[in-house]
């Protein structure tokens, strides 16, 4: 993503780096020794719009930190989702990058024009909802994270 992309779309510093493995237990080996200990997570079934239907899905995460970029680890567990895209397209590694933001809807709308699309998309709580965007030609995924109990 170039500093011109990021401009435009007036995102804010990198919050989170994902990557997606088969398998979780391996990911956190090869890790733990770069970025110590790690929580573990598992989400639950929670339904999602997916590529413009629901579809429910469930991972098992865990999360480590770099300064002040949370590293995240996911291993698809079940339902149609963006990491069994990854998987299935024989990819493990680096998926995608988080940016918090004020109102996900609004930065979604920004970001079409620069041609990416939301494909992942989940409203926890008021004011607590995530989406990834995609765009032609590039592997590395955006994650828009609104979070307004974070501060």
């Amino acid at each position: 993503m170039n500093q011109e992309l990021l401009q435009k779309l007036e995102l804010p510093q990198l919050d989170q780096v994902g990557f997606v493995y088969r398998d979780i237990d391996a990911a956190l080996a090869l890790y733990e020794p770069v970025f110590g200990e790690f929580s573990r997570m598992d989400s639950g079934v929670f339904d999602y719009q997916y590529r413009g239907h629901t579809e429910p899905a469930e991972l098992k995460l865990a999360f480590g930190r770099s300064g002040d970029v949370e590293i995240e680890l996911i291993e698809w567990v079940s339902g149609g989702t963006p990491h069994k895209e990854f998987i299935d397209a024989g990819r493990e590694g680096m998926h995608h990058l988080r940016f918090v933001i004020d109102d996900l809807e609004q930065k979604i709308a920004e970001a079409q024009p620069l041609g990416y699309q939301s494909i992942w998309q989940a409203q926890f709580a008021p004011g607590l909802a995530v989406a990834y965007l995609e765009r032609p030609g590039d592997p590395l995924l955006i994650e828009l994270f609104e979070n307004h109990g974070r501060q």
